[in-house]
Protein backbone atom coordinates (compact mmCIF):
# COMPACT_ATOMS: atom_id res chain seq x y z
CA UNK A 1 0.00 0.00 0.00
CA UNK A 2 1.20 3.63 -0.44
CA UNK A 3 3.22 5.07 2.56
CA UNK A 4 2.53 8.15 3.92
CA UNK A 5 5.05 10.96 3.47
CA UNK A 6 6.82 12.50 5.57
CA UNK A 7 8.07 16.19 6.06
CA UNK A 8 11.04 16.84 4.26
CA UNK A 9 13.09 20.42 3.92
CA UNK A 10 12.43 21.74 0.31
CA UNK A 11 15.06 21.23 -2.12
CA UNK A 12 15.47 25.17 -2.43
CA UNK A 13 16.30 25.56 1.09
CA UNK A 14 19.03 22.79 0.65
CA UNK A 15 20.50 24.24 -2.19
CA UNK A 16 20.41 27.38 -0.73
CA UNK A 17 22.18 26.60 2.14
CA UNK A 18 24.81 24.40 0.26
CA UNK A 19 25.11 26.87 -2.72
CA UNK A 20 24.53 30.18 -1.90
CA UNK A 21 27.08 31.25 0.52
CA UNK A 22 28.61 34.65 -0.91
CA UNK A 23 26.40 37.79 -0.75
CA UNK A 24 23.70 37.95 -3.11
CA UNK A 25 24.89 41.58 -4.62
CA UNK A 26 28.18 39.80 -5.85
CA UNK A 27 28.61 38.26 -9.30
CA UNK A 28 29.35 34.84 -7.55
CA UNK A 29 26.39 35.57 -5.22
CA UNK A 30 23.98 36.12 -8.36
CA UNK A 31 25.09 33.39 -10.19
CA UNK A 32 24.85 31.04 -7.20
CA UNK A 33 21.16 31.90 -6.73
CA UNK A 34 20.57 31.37 -10.53
CA UNK A 35 22.24 27.79 -10.58
CA UNK A 36 19.87 27.30 -7.33
CA UNK A 37 17.10 27.84 -9.10
CA UNK A 38 18.38 25.98 -12.56
CA UNK A 39 19.23 23.10 -9.98
CA UNK A 40 15.71 22.78 -8.46
CA UNK A 41 14.58 19.52 -10.67
CA UNK A 42 15.51 16.85 -12.28
CA UNK A 43 19.41 17.22 -13.34
CA UNK A 44 20.73 13.62 -13.86
CA UNK A 45 18.64 10.58 -15.41
CA UNK A 46 21.80 9.08 -15.17
CA UNK A 47 25.22 9.44 -12.71
CA UNK A 48 28.51 10.75 -14.40
CA UNK A 49 30.79 9.09 -12.16
CA UNK A 50 32.21 5.73 -13.10
CA UNK A 51 31.34 3.50 -10.40
CA UNK A 52 33.64 0.31 -11.52
CA UNK A 53 36.48 2.77 -10.51
CA UNK A 54 34.93 3.78 -7.25
CA UNK A 55 34.48 -0.17 -6.19
CA UNK A 56 37.86 -0.56 -7.11
CA UNK A 57 39.53 2.47 -5.38
CA UNK A 58 37.72 2.09 -2.14
CA UNK A 59 37.83 -2.31 -2.46
CA UNK A 60 34.61 -2.27 -1.81
CA UNK A 61 32.82 -5.91 -0.44
CA UNK A 62 30.63 -7.32 2.07
CA UNK A 63 32.31 -5.22 4.87
CA UNK A 64 31.60 -2.32 3.28
CA UNK A 65 29.44 0.73 4.94
CA UNK A 66 28.79 3.14 2.32
CA UNK A 67 27.97 6.71 2.62
CA UNK A 68 26.90 8.78 -0.92
CA UNK A 69 25.03 10.88 -3.06
CA UNK A 70 22.24 9.58 -4.88
CA UNK A 71 22.23 11.86 -8.05
CA UNK A 72 20.67 9.84 -10.74
CA UNK A 73 21.21 6.57 -8.03
CA UNK A 74 22.52 4.34 -10.65
CA UNK A 75 25.98 3.62 -8.85
CA UNK A 76 24.42 3.45 -5.21
CA UNK A 77 22.92 0.23 -7.14
CA UNK A 78 25.94 -0.62 -9.11
CA UNK A 79 27.29 -0.69 -5.54
CA UNK A 80 25.30 -3.26 -4.04
CA UNK A 81 25.92 -5.76 -6.43
CA UNK A 82 29.71 -5.82 -4.29
CA UNK A 83 26.44 -6.86 -1.19
CA UNK A 84 28.32 -4.33 0.92
CA UNK A 85 26.91 -3.88 4.95
CA UNK A 86 24.98 -0.92 4.10
CA UNK A 87 24.39 1.86 1.70
CA UNK A 88 23.53 5.51 3.29
CA UNK A 89 22.30 7.53 0.41
CA UNK A 90 21.84 11.77 0.88
CA UNK A 91 20.65 14.61 -2.05
CA UNK A 92 19.57 17.49 -2.17
CA UNK A 93 17.69 17.64 -5.17
CA UNK A 94 13.98 15.83 -4.52
CA UNK A 95 14.06 14.76 -7.63
CA UNK A 96 17.29 12.28 -7.38
CA UNK A 97 15.29 11.30 -4.19
CA UNK A 98 12.24 10.00 -6.31
CA UNK A 99 14.66 8.93 -8.47
CA UNK A 100 16.33 6.23 -6.40
CA UNK A 101 12.84 5.68 -4.86
CA UNK A 102 11.32 4.58 -7.68
CA UNK A 103 14.44 2.34 -8.66
CA UNK A 104 14.62 0.49 -5.04
CA UNK A 105 10.52 -0.06 -5.38
CA UNK A 106 10.48 -1.17 -8.68
CA UNK A 107 13.85 -3.60 -7.97
CA UNK A 108 11.95 -5.07 -4.74
CA UNK A 109 8.48 -5.82 -7.02
CA UNK A 110 8.61 -5.78 -10.56
CA UNK A 111 8.45 -9.25 -11.76
CA UNK A 112 10.95 -10.21 -13.52
CA UNK A 113 14.34 -8.51 -15.23
CA UNK A 114 12.85 -8.07 -18.01
CA UNK A 115 10.41 -5.64 -16.69
CA UNK A 116 12.83 -4.29 -14.77
CA UNK A 117 15.09 -3.70 -17.81
CA UNK A 118 11.95 -2.46 -19.99
CA UNK A 119 11.74 0.32 -17.19
CA UNK A 120 15.38 1.59 -16.79
CA UNK A 121 17.00 0.05 -19.65
CA UNK A 122 14.94 0.94 -22.83
CA UNK A 123 13.52 3.61 -20.76
CA UNK A 124 11.18 3.97 -23.51
CA UNK A 125 8.03 1.67 -23.11
CA UNK A 126 4.39 2.56 -23.38
CA UNK A 127 3.85 -0.46 -21.26
CA UNK A 128 6.41 0.82 -18.42
CA UNK A 129 3.22 3.12 -16.92
CA UNK A 130 0.83 -0.32 -16.41
CA UNK A 131 4.13 -1.69 -14.85
CA UNK A 132 4.04 1.43 -12.52
CA UNK A 133 0.26 1.67 -11.58
CA UNK A 134 0.20 -2.28 -11.22
CA UNK A 135 4.03 -3.02 -9.34
CA UNK A 136 5.36 0.04 -8.37
CA UNK A 137 2.91 2.94 -7.23
CA UNK A 138 1.28 1.24 -4.60
CA UNK A 139 4.58 0.88 -2.46
CA UNK A 140 5.95 4.58 -2.97
CA UNK A 141 5.19 7.04 -0.40
CA UNK A 142 3.23 10.01 -1.01
CA UNK A 143 5.98 12.62 -1.80
CA UNK A 144 7.14 10.72 -3.85
CA UNK A 145 4.12 9.91 -6.07
CA UNK A 146 3.09 13.31 -6.35
CA UNK A 147 6.60 13.75 -7.79
CA UNK A 148 6.19 11.31 -10.58
CA UNK A 149 2.66 12.07 -11.35
CA UNK A 150 3.20 15.96 -11.31
CA UNK A 151 4.55 17.97 -14.22
CA UNK A 152 7.17 19.87 -14.88
CA UNK A 153 5.08 22.59 -17.00
CA UNK A 154 1.29 23.04 -16.88
CA UNK A 155 1.19 21.75 -20.29
CA UNK A 156 3.86 18.88 -20.84
CA UNK A 157 3.61 15.38 -19.42
CA UNK A 158 3.55 13.35 -16.29
CA UNK A 159 7.20 12.84 -15.00
CA UNK A 160 6.43 9.44 -14.98
CA UNK A 161 5.70 9.22 -18.50
CA UNK A 162 9.14 9.85 -19.27
CA UNK A 163 9.73 6.08 -19.16
CA UNK A 164 7.86 5.62 -22.25
CA UNK A 165 9.76 8.13 -24.59
CA UNK A 166 13.25 8.01 -23.86
CA UNK A 167 14.42 8.77 -20.00
CA UNK A 168 17.79 9.09 -20.18
CA UNK A 169 17.25 12.56 -22.73
CA UNK A 170 14.82 14.14 -20.25
CA UNK A 171 15.93 16.00 -17.00
CA UNK A 172 18.86 19.02 -17.49
CA UNK A 173 21.51 16.76 -18.49
CA UNK A 174 19.53 15.18 -20.90
CA UNK A 175 18.28 17.86 -22.80
CA UNK A 176 21.26 19.61 -22.84
CA UNK A 177 23.03 16.16 -24.42
CA UNK A 178 19.64 16.55 -27.33
CA UNK A 179 21.05 20.16 -27.30
CA UNK A 180 24.16 19.51 -28.80
CA UNK A 181 23.09 17.16 -31.03
CA UNK A 182 20.97 19.18 -32.61
CA UNK A 183 22.93 22.27 -32.51
CA UNK A 184 26.16 19.60 -34.34
CA UNK A 185 23.44 18.90 -37.02
CA UNK A 186 22.69 22.35 -37.59
CA UNK A 187 26.55 23.24 -38.15
CA UNK A 188 26.71 20.23 -40.59
CA UNK A 189 28.02 17.27 -38.73
CA UNK A 190 26.79 14.36 -36.72
CA UNK A 191 28.02 13.02 -33.67
CA UNK A 192 26.64 10.07 -33.32
CA UNK A 193 29.40 8.98 -36.05
CA UNK A 194 31.59 8.49 -33.31
CA UNK A 195 29.41 4.82 -32.41
CA UNK A 196 30.39 3.51 -35.82
CA UNK A 197 33.93 2.66 -35.02
CA UNK A 198 35.09 -0.56 -34.44
CA UNK A 199 38.94 -0.13 -33.49
CA UNK A 200 40.54 2.66 -31.39
CA UNK A 201 41.87 3.93 -34.53
CA UNK A 202 38.57 4.65 -36.03
CA UNK A 203 37.39 6.13 -32.84
CA UNK A 204 40.08 8.56 -32.99
CA UNK A 205 39.43 9.65 -36.45
CA UNK A 206 35.99 9.76 -36.46
CA UNK A 207 35.74 11.98 -33.35
CA UNK A 208 38.48 13.82 -35.65
CA UNK A 209 35.67 14.17 -38.21
CA UNK A 210 32.34 14.46 -36.41
CA UNK A 211 33.10 16.09 -32.93
CA UNK A 212 36.29 18.26 -32.54
CA UNK A 213 35.23 20.33 -35.57
CA UNK A 214 31.88 21.44 -33.28
CA UNK A 215 34.36 22.94 -30.41
CA UNK A 216 35.69 24.49 -32.20
CA UNK A 217 32.85 26.79 -34.05
CA UNK A 218 32.66 30.08 -33.44
CA UNK A 219 28.94 29.42 -31.75
CA UNK A 220 30.47 27.01 -29.45
CA UNK A 221 33.45 28.87 -28.36
CA UNK A 222 31.05 31.49 -26.83
CA UNK A 223 28.94 29.05 -25.70
CA UNK A 224 31.42 26.89 -23.37
CA UNK A 225 32.31 30.61 -22.49
CA UNK A 226 28.99 31.57 -20.46
CA UNK A 227 28.57 29.87 -16.64
CA UNK A 228 24.95 29.67 -17.43
CA UNK A 229 25.35 27.32 -19.95
CA UNK A 230 27.05 25.05 -17.81
CA UNK A 231 24.30 24.98 -15.93
CA UNK A 232 22.33 22.39 -17.52
CA UNK A 233 25.64 19.71 -17.35
CA UNK A 234 25.08 20.66 -13.27
CA UNK A 235 28.14 22.93 -13.14
CA UNK A 236 27.96 25.48 -10.50
CA UNK A 237 29.46 28.82 -10.57
CA UNK A 238 32.52 27.53 -8.61
CA UNK A 239 33.10 24.45 -10.93
CA UNK A 240 32.92 26.82 -13.94
CA UNK A 241 35.44 29.43 -12.49
CA UNK A 242 37.84 25.87 -11.62
CA UNK A 243 37.88 25.11 -15.26
CA UNK A 244 38.06 28.11 -16.38
CA UNK A 245 41.17 29.04 -14.50
CA UNK A 246 42.92 25.84 -15.53
CA UNK A 247 42.33 26.23 -19.06
CA UNK A 248 43.49 29.77 -19.15
CA UNK A 249 46.70 28.35 -16.97
CA UNK A 250 46.84 26.15 -20.10
CA UNK A 251 46.74 28.90 -22.27
CA UNK A 252 43.67 27.27 -24.15
CA UNK A 253 40.21 28.44 -23.97
CA UNK A 254 37.26 26.82 -22.50
CA UNK A 255 36.07 25.17 -25.25
CA UNK A 256 39.45 23.53 -25.71
CA UNK A 257 39.34 22.18 -22.03
CA UNK A 258 36.07 20.24 -23.22
CA UNK A 259 36.71 19.24 -26.49
CA UNK A 260 39.50 17.42 -24.90
CA UNK A 261 37.05 15.84 -22.10
CA UNK A 262 34.77 14.84 -24.97
CA UNK A 263 37.87 12.97 -27.03
CA UNK A 264 38.90 10.87 -23.86
CA UNK A 265 35.08 9.79 -23.76
CA UNK A 266 35.15 9.06 -27.36
CA UNK A 267 38.88 7.57 -28.03
CA UNK A 268 39.77 6.23 -24.64
CA UNK A 269 38.16 3.06 -23.95
CA UNK A 270 36.30 0.82 -25.27
CA UNK A 271 32.82 1.91 -27.14
CA UNK A 272 31.49 -1.77 -26.53
CA UNK A 273 30.97 -1.28 -22.81
CA UNK A 274 31.43 2.49 -22.62
CA UNK A 275 27.62 3.36 -21.47
CA UNK A 276 28.80 6.61 -20.80
CA UNK A 277 29.63 7.20 -24.79
CA UNK A 278 26.47 5.12 -25.55
CA UNK A 279 24.38 8.14 -23.71
CA UNK A 280 26.56 10.73 -24.50
CA UNK A 281 26.65 10.32 -28.59
CA UNK A 282 23.89 7.85 -29.28
CA UNK A 283 21.36 9.51 -26.58
CA UNK A 284 20.31 5.53 -25.32
CA UNK A 285 22.00 2.62 -23.74
CA UNK A 286 23.05 -0.48 -25.67
CA UNK A 287 19.87 -2.44 -25.84
CA UNK A 288 20.64 -5.34 -28.19
CA UNK A 289 23.73 -6.67 -26.63
CA UNK A 290 22.93 -4.87 -23.03
CA UNK A 291 27.18 -4.91 -22.79
CA UNK A 292 27.30 -1.13 -22.52
CA UNK A 293 24.72 -0.19 -20.01
CA UNK A 294 25.00 -0.10 -16.06
CA UNK A 295 25.74 -2.93 -13.32
CA UNK A 296 22.78 -2.64 -11.87
CA UNK A 297 20.84 -3.34 -14.99
CA UNK A 298 22.58 -6.71 -16.04
CA UNK A 299 20.61 -9.91 -15.74
CA UNK A 300 23.17 -11.38 -13.65
CA UNK A 301 22.93 -9.32 -10.63
CA UNK A 302 19.19 -9.16 -10.08
CA UNK A 303 17.78 -11.32 -7.67
CA UNK A 304 20.78 -10.22 -5.34
CA UNK A 305 20.43 -7.02 -6.08
CA UNK A 306 16.17 -7.68 -5.27
CA UNK A 307 17.08 -9.25 -2.12
CA UNK A 308 19.76 -6.75 -0.69
CA UNK A 309 17.76 -3.18 -1.82
CA UNK A 310 16.77 -2.59 1.84
CA UNK A 311 19.94 -2.74 2.32
CA UNK A 312 20.00 1.40 0.74
CA UNK A 313 18.76 3.68 2.97
CA UNK A 314 17.60 6.94 1.35
CA UNK A 315 17.92 10.64 3.24
CA UNK A 316 16.75 14.28 1.47
CA UNK A 317 19.56 15.75 3.51
CA UNK A 318 22.84 17.23 3.16
CA UNK A 319 25.45 14.99 3.38
CA UNK A 320 26.98 17.23 6.26
CA UNK A 321 23.40 16.65 8.50
CA UNK A 322 23.45 13.18 7.26
CA UNK A 323 26.85 12.49 9.16
CA UNK A 324 25.84 14.23 12.08
CA UNK A 325 22.97 12.21 12.91
CA UNK A 326 25.13 8.72 12.45
CA UNK A 327 27.24 6.58 15.17
CA UNK A 328 30.77 7.39 15.52
CA UNK A 329 33.06 4.94 13.99
CA UNK A 330 30.53 3.49 11.41
CA UNK A 331 31.63 3.70 7.90
CA UNK A 332 34.37 2.80 5.64
CA UNK A 333 33.90 4.01 2.26
CA UNK A 334 32.75 7.65 1.72
CA UNK A 335 31.66 9.31 -2.19
CA UNK A 336 31.36 12.65 -2.58
CA UNK A 337 30.73 13.10 -6.10
CA UNK A 338 31.91 16.98 -7.12
CA UNK A 339 29.99 18.08 -4.14
CA UNK A 340 33.07 19.77 -2.24
CA UNK A 341 33.58 21.99 -5.36
CA UNK A 342 30.36 23.78 -4.32
CA UNK A 343 31.83 24.38 -0.66
CA UNK A 344 33.85 27.19 1.05
CA UNK A 345 36.19 26.54 3.66
CA UNK A 346 33.85 26.57 6.25
CA UNK A 347 31.56 23.83 4.41
CA UNK A 348 34.43 22.03 3.88
CA UNK A 349 35.34 22.43 7.26
CA UNK A 350 31.96 20.75 8.95
CA UNK A 351 31.97 18.00 6.30
CA UNK A 352 35.50 16.75 7.23
CA UNK A 353 34.76 16.57 10.94
CA UNK A 354 32.41 14.76 11.11
CA UNK A 355 33.93 12.08 8.06
CA UNK A 356 36.61 11.90 10.98
CA UNK A 357 34.46 11.20 13.32
CA UNK A 358 32.69 8.87 11.24
CA UNK A 359 35.16 6.73 9.78
CA UNK A 360 36.46 3.91 11.00
CA UNK A 361 39.96 3.14 11.21
CA UNK A 362 40.92 2.08 7.28
CA UNK A 363 38.12 4.04 5.68
CA UNK A 364 38.13 6.03 2.19
CA UNK A 365 36.68 9.07 0.73
CA UNK A 366 36.90 9.37 -3.21
CA UNK A 367 35.27 12.15 -4.90
CA UNK A 368 36.15 14.19 -7.89
CA UNK A 369 36.66 17.89 -9.06
CA UNK A 370 35.66 19.74 -12.45
CA UNK A 371 40.18 20.89 -12.13
CA UNK A 372 42.60 18.60 -11.72
CA UNK A 373 43.75 19.31 -8.28
CA UNK A 374 42.12 18.39 -4.88
CA UNK A 375 40.71 21.54 -3.04
CA UNK A 376 41.39 19.71 0.48
CA UNK A 377 45.15 20.69 1.10
CA UNK A 378 43.95 25.03 0.40
CA UNK A 379 40.91 24.92 2.30
CA UNK A 380 40.72 22.75 5.29
CA UNK A 381 42.79 23.08 8.60
CA UNK A 382 45.75 20.54 8.78
CA UNK A 383 44.12 18.45 12.22
CA UNK A 384 41.12 17.44 9.76
CA UNK A 385 43.40 16.12 7.22
CA UNK A 386 46.12 14.46 9.92
CA UNK A 387 45.10 11.42 9.96
CA UNK A 388 44.48 10.88 5.82
CA UNK A 389 46.33 10.62 2.62
CA UNK A 390 46.57 10.44 -0.81
CA UNK A 391 48.43 9.85 -3.60
CA UNK A 392 48.98 12.25 -6.34
CA UNK A 393 50.22 9.80 -8.99
CA UNK A 394 47.41 7.25 -8.29
CA UNK A 395 45.08 9.90 -8.67
CA UNK A 396 46.27 10.15 -11.88
CA UNK A 397 45.45 6.70 -12.41
CA UNK A 398 42.12 6.81 -11.18
CA UNK A 399 41.31 10.16 -13.18
CA UNK A 400 42.56 8.47 -16.92
CA UNK A 401 40.35 5.29 -16.06
CA UNK A 402 37.16 7.05 -15.52
CA UNK A 403 34.57 6.46 -18.23
CA UNK A 404 32.37 8.89 -17.82
CA UNK A 405 35.40 11.49 -18.68
CA UNK A 406 34.44 14.51 -17.59
CA UNK A 407 35.83 15.70 -14.44
CA UNK A 408 39.20 17.03 -14.29
CA UNK A 409 39.95 14.89 -11.05
CA UNK A 410 39.63 11.70 -9.38
CA UNK A 411 40.97 11.55 -5.62
CA UNK A 412 41.40 8.92 -3.02
CA UNK A 413 41.87 9.82 0.31
CA UNK A 414 42.66 6.93 2.93
CA UNK A 415 42.44 7.04 6.96
CA UNK A 416 45.45 5.66 8.69
CA UNK A 417 46.53 5.49 12.65
CA UNK A 418 48.73 7.41 14.04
Amino acid sequence: MTTPATTQPATKDLLNSAVNNTHLFTRKGFLDRLFTKWFDRLVYPQIWEDPEVDIRALELDQHSRVFTISSGGCNALNYLTVEPNSITVVDLNEAHIALIKLKKAALKHLPDHESFFDFFGRADRSKNLDAYEIHIKPHLDEKTIDYWEGRETFWGPRRIEYFTDGFYRHGLLGRFIGSIHWVSKRLGYDIRQVMLARTPEEQQRLFDEHVAPVFDTRLMKFLCNRAVVMYSLGIPPAQFDEMDKESKQAQHGMHDLLKERARRLACDFPLEDNYFAWQAFNREYDIKHRQAVPRYLKQTYFEDLKQNIDRIQVHHQSMTERLKAMPANSLNAYLFLDAQDWMDETQLAELWEEVNRTAMPGAKVVFRTAGETSPLEDKLPGALLAHWKTNSQANRDWTRQDRSAIYGGVHVYSHHAE
